[in-house]
């Protein structure tokens, strides 16, 4: 087992790292998500300036 480790070790690594990100952007997600704030759209502000602010999702 600790031979398999150490062949994978660099693999191991790198999908550690990838998962971690994932995890901490899904938690940015959540967290943004209870404070409000719209991640929906490239502005990654609010509806206010948006030209398609009473159409892409309901209230």
């Amino acid at each position: 087992m600790l031979n398999w480790i150490a062949q994978n070790g660099l693999t191991i690594a790198v999908i550690a790292v990838v998962a971690a990100l994932v995890a901490i952007a899904v938690v940015v997600m959540v967290r943004d998500k209870k404070k409000g704030k719209n991640s929906c759209g490239s502005c990654g502000g609010g509806c206010a300036g948006c030209p398609m602010s009473g159409k892409c999702h309901s209230k």
